[in-house]
Protein backbone atom coordinates (compact mmCIF):
# COMPACT_ATOMS: atom_id res chain seq x y z
CA UNK A 1 0.00 0.00 0.00
CA UNK A 2 2.82 2.36 0.87
CA UNK A 3 4.56 1.50 -2.39
CA UNK A 4 1.31 2.23 -4.26
CA UNK A 5 0.96 5.59 -2.55
CA UNK A 6 4.54 6.45 -3.36
CA UNK A 7 3.97 5.51 -7.01
CA UNK A 8 0.78 7.62 -7.15
CA UNK A 9 2.58 10.60 -5.66
CA UNK A 10 5.32 10.25 -8.26
CA UNK A 11 2.75 10.02 -11.05
CA UNK A 12 0.86 13.09 -9.79
CA UNK A 13 4.04 15.12 -9.40
CA UNK A 14 5.18 14.01 -12.84
CA UNK A 15 1.83 15.01 -14.36
CA UNK A 16 1.98 18.44 -12.73
CA UNK A 17 5.51 18.90 -14.02
CA UNK A 18 4.44 17.94 -17.55
CA UNK A 19 1.49 20.36 -17.38
CA UNK A 20 3.81 23.17 -16.31
CA UNK A 21 6.18 22.40 -19.17
CA UNK A 22 3.28 22.38 -21.59
CA UNK A 23 1.98 25.73 -20.29
CA UNK A 24 5.41 27.28 -20.49
CA UNK A 25 5.88 26.03 -24.02
CA UNK A 26 2.46 27.37 -24.97
CA UNK A 27 3.29 30.80 -23.57
CA UNK A 28 6.61 30.86 -25.38
CA UNK A 29 5.06 29.73 -28.64
CA UNK A 30 2.33 32.40 -28.54
CA UNK A 31 3.34 35.53 -30.46
CA UNK A 32 3.75 38.62 -28.27
CA UNK A 33 1.21 41.33 -29.07
CA UNK A 34 2.84 44.61 -30.10
CA UNK A 35 0.96 47.88 -30.55
CA UNK A 36 2.51 49.41 -33.65
CA UNK A 37 0.19 52.42 -33.38
CA UNK A 38 1.29 53.45 -29.90
CA UNK A 39 1.27 57.06 -28.75
CA UNK A 40 3.59 58.72 -26.23
CA UNK A 41 3.41 61.32 -23.46
CA UNK A 42 -0.19 62.45 -23.76
CA UNK A 43 -0.57 63.85 -20.23
CA UNK A 44 1.92 66.10 -18.44
CA UNK A 45 2.53 67.67 -15.02
CA UNK A 46 5.24 70.16 -14.23
CA UNK A 47 6.73 72.38 -11.55
CA UNK A 48 8.99 75.36 -12.20
CA UNK A 49 11.05 78.08 -10.59
CA UNK A 50 10.01 81.42 -12.09
CA UNK A 51 12.38 84.30 -12.67
CA UNK A 52 11.90 87.64 -14.41
CA UNK A 53 14.28 89.07 -17.00
CA UNK A 54 14.87 92.67 -18.11
CA UNK A 55 14.42 93.97 -14.58
CA UNK A 56 14.54 97.69 -13.75
CA UNK A 57 17.08 99.16 -11.35
CA UNK A 58 16.71 98.08 -7.71
CA UNK A 59 14.24 95.34 -8.68
CA UNK A 60 14.83 92.08 -6.81
CA UNK A 61 12.90 88.84 -6.53
CA UNK A 62 11.91 87.61 -3.10
CA UNK A 63 10.79 84.33 -1.55
CA UNK A 64 10.33 81.39 -3.92
CA UNK A 65 8.60 82.25 -7.18
CA UNK A 66 7.01 79.04 -8.44
CA UNK A 67 4.73 77.62 -11.08
CA UNK A 68 2.58 74.52 -11.65
CA UNK A 69 1.30 73.22 -14.97
CA UNK A 70 -0.66 70.27 -16.25
CA UNK A 71 -2.65 69.20 -19.27
CA UNK A 72 -3.20 66.93 -22.24
CA UNK A 73 -1.21 66.76 -25.49
CA UNK A 74 -2.38 64.99 -28.64
CA UNK A 75 0.60 62.99 -29.94
CA UNK A 76 0.64 62.86 -33.77
CA UNK A 77 3.48 60.65 -35.13
CA UNK A 78 4.79 61.67 -38.55
CA UNK A 79 7.09 58.73 -39.46
CA UNK A 80 6.73 54.96 -39.59
CA UNK A 81 8.96 54.32 -36.56
CA UNK A 82 6.93 56.89 -34.59
CA UNK A 83 10.12 58.51 -33.29
CA UNK A 84 9.12 61.91 -34.69
CA UNK A 85 5.80 63.50 -33.86
CA UNK A 86 3.86 66.73 -33.49
CA UNK A 87 2.25 67.50 -30.15
CA UNK A 88 -0.72 69.85 -29.78
CA UNK A 89 -2.15 70.31 -26.32
CA UNK A 90 -4.39 72.12 -23.88
CA UNK A 91 -3.47 72.79 -20.28
CA UNK A 92 -3.70 74.94 -17.18
CA UNK A 93 -0.92 76.76 -15.32
CA UNK A 94 -0.57 78.95 -12.24
CA UNK A 95 2.52 81.13 -11.79
CA UNK A 96 3.64 83.37 -8.95
CA UNK A 97 6.34 86.05 -9.09
CA UNK A 98 7.49 87.38 -5.70
CA UNK A 99 9.43 90.65 -5.79
CA UNK A 100 9.89 94.08 -4.25
CA UNK A 101 7.81 95.70 -7.02
CA UNK A 102 4.73 97.05 -5.27
CA UNK A 103 1.59 97.55 -7.36
CA UNK A 104 -0.99 99.87 -5.79
CA UNK A 105 -4.48 100.51 -7.17
CA UNK A 106 -5.97 103.98 -7.48
CA UNK A 107 -8.67 105.78 -9.46
CA UNK A 108 -6.03 106.76 -12.02
CA UNK A 109 -4.88 103.19 -12.63
CA UNK A 110 -2.04 101.11 -11.21
CA UNK A 111 1.07 102.73 -9.75
CA UNK A 112 4.34 100.83 -9.28
CA UNK A 113 7.10 101.53 -6.81
CA UNK A 114 10.12 99.73 -5.38
CA UNK A 115 9.82 98.50 -1.79
CA UNK A 116 12.90 99.56 0.14
CA UNK A 117 14.00 97.68 3.27
CA UNK A 118 10.66 95.83 3.36
CA UNK A 119 8.76 98.92 4.50
CA UNK A 120 5.99 100.88 2.78
CA UNK A 121 3.96 103.90 3.85
CA UNK A 122 0.18 103.82 3.45
CA UNK A 123 -1.86 106.81 4.67
CA UNK A 124 1.15 108.07 6.63
CA UNK A 125 1.48 104.70 8.40
CA UNK A 126 4.61 102.59 8.01
CA UNK A 127 3.91 98.92 7.34
CA UNK A 128 6.31 95.99 7.25
CA UNK A 129 6.04 93.97 4.05
CA UNK A 130 5.96 90.18 4.46
CA UNK A 131 5.13 89.06 0.93
CA UNK A 132 4.44 90.77 -2.37
CA UNK A 133 3.67 89.04 -5.64
CA UNK A 134 1.93 88.88 -8.99
CA UNK A 135 -0.07 85.69 -9.56
CA UNK A 136 -1.44 84.50 -12.90
CA UNK A 137 -3.77 81.68 -13.94
CA UNK A 138 -3.57 80.63 -17.58
CA UNK A 139 -5.10 78.41 -20.19
CA UNK A 140 -2.15 77.16 -22.25
CA UNK A 141 -1.76 75.65 -25.72
CA UNK A 142 1.63 73.94 -26.23
CA UNK A 143 2.75 73.15 -29.78
CA UNK A 144 5.71 70.76 -29.91
CA UNK A 145 8.01 69.11 -32.41
CA UNK A 146 8.87 65.80 -30.76
CA UNK A 147 11.75 63.35 -31.09
CA UNK A 148 12.18 60.24 -28.94
CA UNK A 149 13.96 56.90 -29.35
CA UNK A 150 11.02 54.87 -28.05
CA UNK A 151 9.75 51.55 -29.43
CA UNK A 152 6.49 49.62 -28.91
CA UNK A 153 8.25 47.58 -26.18
CA UNK A 154 10.52 50.20 -24.62
CA UNK A 155 9.00 52.49 -21.98
CA UNK A 156 12.27 54.11 -20.89
CA UNK A 157 13.62 56.40 -23.57
CA UNK A 158 15.25 59.74 -24.31
CA UNK A 159 13.07 62.61 -25.48
CA UNK A 160 13.69 66.08 -26.91
CA UNK A 161 10.55 68.18 -27.34
CA UNK A 162 10.79 71.78 -28.52
CA UNK A 163 8.32 74.35 -29.71
CA UNK A 164 6.04 77.19 -28.68
CA UNK A 165 3.59 77.69 -25.87
CA UNK A 166 0.67 80.09 -26.13
CA UNK A 167 -1.30 81.19 -23.08
CA UNK A 168 -4.27 83.32 -22.07
CA UNK A 169 -4.30 84.76 -18.54
CA UNK A 170 -7.90 84.56 -17.37
CA UNK A 171 -7.01 85.70 -13.85
CA UNK A 172 -4.12 87.96 -12.88
CA UNK A 173 -3.76 89.61 -9.48
CA UNK A 174 -1.30 91.67 -7.49
CA UNK A 175 -1.14 90.63 -3.82
CA UNK A 176 0.51 92.30 -0.83
CA UNK A 177 0.82 90.96 2.72
CA UNK A 178 1.93 93.41 5.40
CA UNK A 179 1.95 93.63 9.18
CA UNK A 180 -1.61 95.02 9.01
CA UNK A 181 -3.07 92.30 6.77
CA UNK A 182 -3.41 91.26 3.13
CA UNK A 183 -4.72 93.16 0.11
CA UNK A 184 -5.14 92.11 -3.51
CA UNK A 185 -6.75 93.31 -6.71
CA UNK A 186 -7.23 92.20 -10.30
CA UNK A 187 -4.36 93.94 -12.09
CA UNK A 188 -5.43 95.27 -15.52
CA UNK A 189 -1.79 95.88 -16.48
CA UNK A 190 -1.04 92.15 -16.68
CA UNK A 191 -0.77 91.20 -20.34
CA UNK A 192 -3.51 88.68 -21.12
CA UNK A 193 -1.98 86.98 -24.17
CA UNK A 194 1.33 85.25 -23.48
CA UNK A 195 3.62 83.27 -25.76
CA UNK A 196 7.17 81.96 -25.74
CA UNK A 197 9.67 79.25 -26.62
CA UNK A 198 9.92 76.00 -24.68
CA UNK A 199 12.20 72.97 -24.53
CA UNK A 200 11.67 69.67 -22.70
CA UNK A 201 14.64 67.29 -22.53
CA UNK A 202 15.10 64.16 -20.47
CA UNK A 203 15.14 60.42 -20.02
CA UNK A 204 12.41 58.20 -18.61
CA UNK A 205 10.63 59.89 -15.68
CA UNK A 206 12.66 63.07 -15.11
CA UNK A 207 12.72 65.76 -17.77
CA UNK A 208 13.95 69.36 -17.67
CA UNK A 209 11.45 72.01 -18.77
CA UNK A 210 12.53 75.49 -19.92
CA UNK A 211 10.17 78.27 -21.02
CA UNK A 212 11.41 81.64 -22.27
CA UNK A 213 8.70 84.27 -22.80
CA UNK A 214 8.71 86.34 -25.94
CA UNK A 215 5.87 88.47 -24.59
CA UNK A 216 6.09 90.83 -21.63
CA UNK A 217 4.37 90.15 -18.34
CA UNK A 218 2.88 93.65 -18.17
CA UNK A 219 1.24 95.81 -20.80
CA UNK A 220 3.13 98.59 -22.57
CA UNK A 221 3.03 101.79 -20.56
CA UNK A 222 3.66 100.22 -17.14
CA UNK A 223 6.55 102.09 -15.51
CA UNK A 224 8.38 102.43 -12.20
CA UNK A 225 10.33 105.61 -11.46
CA UNK A 226 9.89 106.64 -15.11
CA UNK A 227 11.53 103.36 -16.25
CA UNK A 228 9.60 101.00 -18.50
CA UNK A 229 8.63 97.65 -17.01
CA UNK A 230 9.66 95.20 -19.73
CA UNK A 231 9.63 92.12 -17.51
CA UNK A 232 9.70 88.75 -19.30
CA UNK A 233 9.30 85.41 -17.48
CA UNK A 234 11.88 82.63 -17.62
CA UNK A 235 10.67 79.36 -16.09
CA UNK A 236 12.92 76.36 -15.39
CA UNK A 237 11.84 73.16 -13.74
CA UNK A 238 10.79 69.51 -14.14
CA UNK A 239 8.06 68.03 -16.29
CA UNK A 240 6.61 64.54 -15.96
CA UNK A 241 4.80 62.67 -18.75
CA UNK A 242 2.10 60.01 -18.43
CA UNK A 243 1.04 57.62 -21.20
Amino acid sequence: MRQYNRKMKKLILGFIALCNLGLNAQVKDEPETVDLNYLEDQFYLGITYNSLLYKPDDFTQRNLSYGFQGGFIKDIPVNTDRTFAIGLGLGYAVNSYYSNLWASESSGGVTYSIIEEDVITVDDVELTVKRNKVETHLVEVPLELRWRNSTPKEYKFTRIYGGMKFGYIFSGRSKLVTSSGATSFANPDIKRFQYGLMLNVGYNTFNVHVYYALSKLLEDGATVDAESLDLKPLRIGLIFYIL
